[in-house]
């Protein structure tokens, strides 16, 4: 969760970039954010393109010097948000801080470890911003329902993956057993890795059983190999039908724009997740005005 309190006084530098780098509603704010993405995908692509051995023979230099200058670009922009925020400690160790961290390191560490640049294109993960500057913070509503639909299900998964990883450990050894080195197993380890394959449906062919029982026994395993594969659909599935959605309530839920979660208490001012104002209640609602203070949250917000 991001922070949501400036550092500096109101008016101050401080604080009028606290919005202009965090805020979203002014037009400095939509400016910064999509100047932001624009760099970001610029320097993926930059690094995608270092990839690819013609580019890279060719434009190396260039691009290696447009990725540094991203990076200085990033790490400025990294320390302002430190800079901005109160708590600067609770934005380092929000999910963005961590991506904001990770996205400006790669290029330095390829100074010790050439080739640790590619790692960069983990920048890719801040383009997540997008749902602000567009406004499709009710996808993020969404997505907290498949959340709690796969938090609801970790132990069906949980039992699921230990049956499957159960079913490879007793194919890969038999394999082992029947086929033996001279077909490729090699190894106990190296027929778990063929019952993987096999069970996933992928089949890359590397290797392959040729004696009757052996072949009898991989048909065996490709045929629950489909079975298993609707195992974990159906949970997660089931899971999501008992799910509520974002607004279930009999008043519209509005949707903060900071965090994006759902609140359909007409009353509230604030949203009881981040401590943001909330959007007026929408029309048709009827509910008292909330006196001062009233909807505010009860204690300190999430990441403040």
């Amino acid at each position: 969760m991001q922070p949501i309190a400036p550092a500096g006084r109101p008016g101050s530098v401080r604080t009028r970039l606290y919005h202009v780098i965090f805020g979203h509603e002014s037009s400095a704010g939509k400016t910064f954010d999509v100047v932001l993405l624009v760099a970001i995908l610029a320097s993926v692509a930059a690094v995608m393109m270092e990839s690819v051995r013609p580019f890279r023979e060719e434009y190396g230099s260039l691009l290696r010097a447009a990725e540094w200058i991203f990076t200085v670009l990033f790490t400025i922009e990294y320390l302002a948000r430190l800079w901005t925020v109160k708590r600067p400690s609770s934005y380092a160790f929000s999910f963005f801080g961590v991506v904001d961290l990770l996205a400006v390191l790669p290029t330095y560490v390829s100074v010790l470890l050439p080739g640790g640049q590619v790692l960069a294109v983990v920048r890719i993960l801040r383009v997540v911003r997008v749902f602000r500057i567009l406004k499709l913070a009710q996808f993020v509503g969404e997505a907290h329902v498949l959340a709690a639909a796969l938090r609801s299900a970790r132990y069906k998964i949980t039992v699921f993956l230990i049956s499957v990883v159960s079913i490879v450990v007793v194919v890969g050894a038999m394999m082992y057993l029947v086929e033996g080195p001279a077909a490729g197993f090699t190894s106990i380890p190296r027929g778990m890795y063929w019952a993987i394959v096999t069970l996933t449906t992928v089949g890359y062919g590397d290797i392959a059983p040729v004696s009757p029982f052996g072949q009898a026994l991989a048909s065996l395993v490709m045929i629950m190999g489909y079975a298993i594969i609707a195992v974990p659909t159906g949970i997660v599935t089931v899971e999501l039908s008992r799910q509520p959605g974002p607004a279930t309530s009999a008043a519209p839920a509005r949707l903060c724009p900071s965090c994006g979660r759902p609140d359909a208490d007409p009353q509230a001012r604030f949203c009881r997740y981040c401590g943001n104002e909330l959007p007026p209640t929408p029309s048709g609602v009827v509910g008292r005005p909330a006196p001062a203070g009233e909807g505010a949250p009860s204690g300190r917000p999430e990441g403040a």
